[in-house]
């Protein structure tokens, strides 16, 4: 999809466990619906730029952590 869509400068991949996306999200997938998602993002994956994988941070440290891999000043804090 992300190639449909257009070809971005820089591709991001947030990776979660099915339990974390359970989780933050209270969906109630199966963990076969989960793989058949994660199969699908399987090319984005390997084409990705930056791959943070996200299960013991929060929103603020992954920002963080693409920030920081883009060489980008830390915009969480900026006004």
């Amino acid at each position: 999809m992300w190639r449909r869509i257009g070809r971005p400068e820089v591709l991001v991949f947030l990776d979660a466990s099915f339990e974390a996306c359970t989780r933050r999200k209270r969906l109630d997938w199966l963990p076969r619906e989960y793989e058949e998602q994660q199969r699908r993002l399987a090319h984005a994956r390997v084409h990705c730029h930056v791959f943070v994988a996200t299960d013991a941070l929060t929103p603020e440290d992954v920002l963080r952590r693409v920030l920081d891999s883009l060489g980008e000043p830390d915009r969480a804090t900026a006004p």
